[in-house]
């Protein structure tokens, strides 16, 4: 029998543990042996779920779908599909299609719920569909005036093309300047910390796709008609309807980390590497260290690395100087400065479980609480008076992320910030000040006495963003790719602003070249470039 490749994988998160489900499933483990190392205690990365006092906080909120058959077959044998209603369905009578004989969620705790999406834009104390719509609820929002200018402005950007060198025009060709600058601008501003003319159009291209007014129309228009569509059909920012795991997102990579270590794998937590060493070109071995300060080694055939780029050409350079290593060679210092200069963006999510919010629910669809909460999963505050980006109401996620779903309402409010920024350094009772404060300003609750208990959590490289060196992202790509057995997957081990299932394709497609034999890696790298992967399966 032939010996077995070692396979050392860098991060616990949805990346990482997908590249090593992949290569032990169906008998994998006699071929491959494979470890993941995790630097902090929890898996899932950003796609965790946040235990705080019998409530849980999904971080970013994480809808699962995906236009990709494989990744909602894998969600999908990971936690099965329901097969009965869900507590607030049941008490409420909403209708979804359930998954015969599938697990009842009031019973079984492995299972994938069925949820209705529903997110709005909250613009001086109103509420606009997501994504700014053509819509009659739009135009009585905006009043007549209002909608007059903005219509005008979108003619004009129809004809008036500008050159799409920047997000700005991006946004502005496609929506009109009027609408631009009342939804997109303040809110970009805000999520990334840069004026939309500074950002490249890459980033509009990759989240917005194919979205724009003449595709809202044509979504609007087509829901007026008998025909039901797939999901294929529509643009991924229209998705309404999705699964989503009773417990958040972290449920289900916990249950697939029980599941690779069933099937053999070796996971370590509290192991953050420092350093990549390398042997004839080729990577050799990882140092990784505890929190404590203790460093072990660890050979391996093939290395799949999820963690940030920056950190990776880091660890590469500091093996590179380290004498015990001694074949290592020093990251080129160009591509150091390369690594370097990639910018994130970071965030801060405050959790503040409250008694009821001052938000009406005005639509027709039925919620739980009294009075009844508005339906929304998540609300972006697209107003530049407000510091807060993001409110999710967990609620609406799943009834089961939060304690006491009927009589109390558990909001996350997302803050974009850097790391190490007054933000990120203020204190946690300072930091629910804060919320609470912005909280009531809005009117979504009357004050402080509404809110009985709260949680802040920090999130370091949440967003990989798209300017200063990212210039120079495909020559480090070279760089990296120079490296035959290293390969680079996930949202920060490409530096790419992906989805959870664009992350899980990255790994597979590295799972596969690692098993044919095959050594191009440009299969890895462009999952989720190809412009029309939103728009059409």
């Amino acid at each position: 029998m032939s010996e077995k490749q070692s396979v050392v994988i860098i991060g616990g998160g949805p990346a990482g543990l997908t590249a090593a489900w992949e290569l032990v499933k169906d008998g994998g483990s006699e071929k491959y042996d494979v470890t993941v190392l995790e630097e902090t205690r929890a898996f899932g990365g950003i796609s965790r779920t946040v235990k705080h006092n019998g409530n849980r906080m999904d971080i970013g909120g994480h809808r699962f779908f995906s236009k990709d058959d494989r990744i909602m077959e894998w969600w999908k044998n990971v936690l099965p599909l329901q097969g009965a209603p869900s507590y607030d369905d049941k008490k409420l009578g909403r209708e979804h299609d359930m998954e015969p004989g599938g697990p009842d969620p009031e019973v079984e705790d492995k299972v994938m719920l069925k949820r209705h999406r529903v997110s709005r834009i909250y613009w001086n104390r109103r509420f606009f569909d997501y994504p700014i719509s053509l819509s009659p609820n739009t135009f009585k929002a905006m009043g007549f005036k209002l909608t007059l200018v903005a219509g005008f402005s979108y003619l004009k950007s129809m004809f008036h093309k500008l050159p799409e060198d920047n997000l700005e025009n991006f946004y502005i060709n496609r929506f009109g300047r009027k609408l631009y600058s009342m939804f997109f601008e303040g809110y970009t501003e805000k999520l990334w910390g840069r004026h939309p003319s500074q950002i490249s159009a890459d980033w509009g291209a990759q989240r917005v796709k194919g979205l724009s007014i003449m595709g809202v129309l044509k979504n609007a228009f087509q829901k007026l008609l008998p025909k039901k569509r797939s999901n294929a059909e529509v643009e991924t920012s229209l998705i309404e309807e999705f699964w989503y795991p009773k417990y958040g997102p972290g449920q289900l990579w916990e249950t697939v980390e029980s599941n690779c270590e069933a099937a053999g794998v070796k996971v370590l937590t509290d192991a953050k590497v420092v350093e990549l060493r390398q042997t004839n070109g080729a990577v050799s071995s990882v140092v990784y260290e505890d929190s404590e300060g203790n460093r072990t080694e660890l050979a391996g055939d093939q290395f799949i690395s999820s963690m940030p780029v920056k950190d990776l050409v880091n660890a590469i350079d500091a093996a590179g100087s380290d004498p015990e290593a001694t074949d290592s060679k020093p990251a080129p210092t160009d591509m150091t400065a390369v690594a370097n200069g990639l910018p994130y963006r970071d965030f801060v999510t405050v959790g503040l479980l409250v008694k009821h919010l001052k938000l009406k629910n005005t639509t027709d669809i039925p919620t739980l609480g009294n009075p009844p909460i508005v339906p929304d999963c998540w609300i972006y505050v697209q107003d530049p008076g407000y510091k807060v980006g993001r409110l999710q109401i967990f609620n609406n996620w799943s009834p089961y992320l939060v304690k006491d779903v009927d009589d109390t309402v558990w909001v996350g409010l997302e803050y974009f910030c850097e790391e190490g920024d007054s933000f990120w350094n203020m204190s946690d009772e300072d930091a629910t000040k804060f919320a609470i404060s912005e909280l009531t300003r809005m009117r979504v609750i009357s004050g402080p006495d509404d809110v009985l208990d709260s949680h802040r959590e920090r999130v370091k490289k949440a967003y990989p963003a798209y300017f200063d060196t990212y210039e120079h992202m495909d020559e480090l790509i070279e760089y990296l790719d120079g490296f035959g057995n290293l390969y680079c997957v996930g949202r920060n081990g490409q530096h790419r602003y992906n989805n959870m299932d664009h992350s899980m394709a990255t790994a597979m497609e590295a799972v596969d070249n690692i098993k044919t034999g095959k050594t191009s890696k440009k299969n890895v790298w462009s999952v989720n470039t190809e412009k029309s992967y939103h728009e059409q399966k």
